[in-house]
């Protein structure tokens, strides 16, 4: 056995012959990882400080500069270590931008959980009247505890019968009513939010947020569901971390707000298919292999401690229905909050992330797609690609002989974000830097010397430079491509099952935490979006979170969601007919000839 010595993390035995991610990952350090350590995305970097070995170099100098590699830096899922070793981890990640704001229709506040404060009087002591109504008007036996706490009650004690859906959960001592209060939560592959609710005013006193503790597994649903079905306790290890982030959410705004967790009385929760079945510790292996069908589609309504949630035992949880299992109940909670169900216009929904789902209705006949955008769009899979947060660039404009351009927190770059490379291949395409199949022009086919100056050639391989050591690669233009193709193809095929065009489409919805970030400009400049779409757009912010606060405060809205689960129909686009066709077309940056 060698020991492993992680500066600040302590020292760990392992067994020589497994490559560094792995030993890490063995011993519960786990670090950026989005290819989930197939050694393609250069992003796990570690410092060897002692016990360095030169294997494999060529492999890292793929991903690394020559200073890197100077000072010990490398991959540790291409590092195999060979004896005792000593590192330290690098953590670039600055304090990442999430979407905690949505756009929320009008709606009547009326929860599920509701409270009434009653007075035990003395003729009603004799007799047992108070007592014998309530126990007449539940439909169900009452839990022996209930009955218990109700014997106890003493001449002119007030109390608070606290119900769910019409049924006693618990009753309280006093007056509480004033007490009343719940969680929305939208767990997203990327980012995960929690919301407070007054469930007596609406209110939303506090969020909090964070990155999905699931990126250190893979970066996407699919490498989750091989983690989950493929590594011992996958599962359960991919269920605990997000449901630890979950209760250090809860436990920050309860403290925050000086709010008891005995108080916190629904729980909903809307999130894609894959996150809801880990969230609930399913295996999804039926998720990752054809017909792609999930366990489970419909809402349903467990108890906190099923879950092991840190909340009250009487709190309830509410995850929201999917419609398959590439259009979970993030895009239902969309439907809603955009009424796609009971729309009298055209309307497109589109959810753009690392999956793109979208939902087209035609006056509430609506038909819905997924199709695989991939992590380019999150930054990731990108030579210079980092997650929004401070220092990413986010908007660039190259003209007149300069670039410029747009950082989160107006700090010095340290890379660029998912908002930032589209708008820079967007400009790329508009100053003809790039041909229509998305090749990078040599210098001598351009005529601007400025443009000249920002290529960058090597062999056949070029680049073209931002900002000092900031570039976009071929790779990362062929990256972007294939995201864009999959949200086009997507779009034209819905289109084309209700026969209808982009002309015909009378409103274009966009939601979810990248799709906020973007610009029009830059969807219609690299043809992810048709040209017709561009007076059209409407951005909803985190959708998922308003549809979770919607079902949480009105409980007409859990039959509304699952009203477009039982009427939304889904279309397969790899079934379709010549669909690999015209994703080979949608990849093209001139796109008029499909429209």
């Amino acid at each position: 056995m060698s020991i492993l010595s992680v500066r600040g993390r302590g020292s760990f035995d392992f067994e020589v012959g497994k490559n560094l991610l792995s030993i890490l990952k063995k011993n519960g350090i786990m670090i950026e990882n989005p290819c989930a350590g197939k050694g393609y995305c250069g992003k796990c970097k570690v410092q060897i400080l002692e016990g360095l070995n030169d294997d494999n170099l060529q492999e890292h100098r793929k991903f690394l500069s020559e200073e890197e590699i100077k000072k010990g830096i490398r991959l540790s899922c291409l590092y195999v270590p060979k004896n005792d070793i000593s590192i330290e981890l690098i953590d670039n990640e600055e304090k990442v931008k999430i979407l905690d704001k949505g756009y929320l229709p009008d709606f009547k506040i009326d929860p599920l959980v509701k409270k009434e404060c009653k007075k035990l009087s003395y003729d009603s002591l004799a007799t047992s009247s108070d007592i014998e109504a309530i126990l007449k008007s539940e439909k169900r036996a009452l839990p022996i505890d209930i009955i218990r706490k109700l014997s106890d009650l003493e001449e002119g004690d007030i109390y608070t019968l606290v119900k769910y859906d019409k049924e006693i959960i618990c009753i309280e001592d006093g007056d509480t009513t004033g007490s009343l209060y719940g969680f929305a939560v939208d767990i997203g592959t990327t980012t995960i939010v929690a919301s407070l609710i007054d469930l007596n005013t609406g209110v939303e006193l506090d969020n909090a947020s964070s990155i999905n503790p699931q990126k250190n597994y893979g970066l996407d649903v699919l490498s989750r569901i091989n983690y989950a079905c493929k590594e011992e306790n996958g599962t359960y290890e991919l269920s605990k971390s997000v449901i630890d982030c979950l209760n250090g959410l809860f436990e920050e705004l309860c403290i925050n707000n000086n709010i008891s967790t005995e108080n916190i009385y629904d729980i909903t929760i809307a999130a894609n298919t894959t996150m809801l079945h880990l969230l609930l510790g399913v295996n999804p292996k039926s998720l990752g292999v054809n017909p792609y069908r999930p366990i489970f589609k419909e809402g349903r309504t467990y108890l906190s401690e099923d879950l092991d949630l840190k909340i009250s035992n009487k709190t309830r949880v509410y995850c929201l229905p999917s419609v398959s299992a590439f259009i979970g109940a993030d895009i239902t909670a969309g439907a809603i909050v955009s009424k796609l169900n009971t729309t009298k216009e055209r309307v497109l929904f589109i959810d753009i992330g690392t999956n793109g789902e979208m939902i087209l209705s035609d006056n509430g006949k609506m038909i819905a797609c997924s199709c695989a955008a991939g992590p380019a769009l999150e930054g990731m899979n990108i030579t210079c690609g980092v997650r929004a947060g401070v220092g990413a660039i986010e908007g660039i404009t190259i003209e007149n002989d300069s670039v410029s351009i747009e950082v989160i927190g107006d700090k010095y770059p340290n890379g660029i974000c998912g908002s930032g490379i589209l708008e820079a291949i967007s400009e790329l395409n508009r100053r003809n830097l790039v041909n229509k199949s998305g090749r990078i022009k040599k210098k001598e086919d351009l005529e601007d010397d400025f443009l000249k100056s920002i290529i960058i050639e090597d062999g056949k391989k070029r680049s073209v430079v931002l900002v000092d050591d900031i570039i976009i690669t071929q790779n990362d233009i062929r990256q972007v491509q294939l995201a864009k193709g999959a949200i086009l193809s997507g779009i034209i095929s819905l289109s084309n099952h209700l026969n209808l065009t982009a002309k015909d489409i009378d409103k274009v919805i966009i939601a979810g935490q990248f799709g906020a970030h973007l610009k029009v400009e830059s969807l219609v400049g690299i043809g992810m979006l048709p040209k017709e779409f561009e007076d059209k757009v409407n951005y909803i912010g985190n959708s998922s979170k308003s549809g979770a606060v919607l079902c949480l405060l009105d409980k007409s809205k859990r039959e509304e969601v699952k009203d477009v689960l039982d009427n939304c129909g889904y279309l397969e686009l790899s079934l379709l007919d010549n669909y690999e066709g015209l994703f080979a077309k949608c990849l093209s940056f001139d796109i008029n000839k499909l429209l």
